[in-house]
């Protein structure tokens, strides 16, 4: 069964809980640390009109903020040492936390859910605005 945002199918949410998602197949991720990663969440939030793309938000230890970015994105372009991509490149694998839409989730939350199949967070745009954290 998949997990619908309207007529969106998303079959890469878990219907319920959590679930480690493959960087590099559906997507891959850009990890940032504690108050950076959120006050790089609000940055994409302004820069976009409000619609910055699937953001997951953990609140235990760092608190990270995984940036979910279209797939086979990430590998090819240096990184601030603040962010930390998540790809299949480079003959590694790298799992994502992904939480469901709705219900316990916790500690991971959606501070911004994906609103399309295909939309992701624009990643030449997050990468420099992570460089900006420098």
């Amino acid at each position: 069964m998949d997990t619908q945002i309207g007529e969106v199918n998303l079959d890469w949410i878990p219907l319920s809980g959590i679930r480690l998602g493959k960087a590099g197949v559906q997507f891959d991720a850009v990890r940032i640390d504690g108050d950076a990663g959120r006050c790089v969440a609000d940055l994409m939030e302004e820069l976009t009109g409000g619609d910055p793309g699937p953001i997951v938000a953990d609140a235990l230890g760092r608190r990270p903020v995984y940036f979910l970015v279209p797939p086979r994105s990430t590998s090819h372009r240096p990184w601030p040492r603040v962010a930390r991509p998540f790809n299949s490149g480079g003959g590694r694998v790298s799992y994502v936390p992904v939480p469901a839409l709705s219900g316990r989730t916790w500690p991971l939350s959606w501070r911004f859910p994906p609103s399309e199949a295909d939309r992701f967070v624009h990643t030449p745009l997050l990468n420099s605005v992570a460089w900006q954290l420098r």
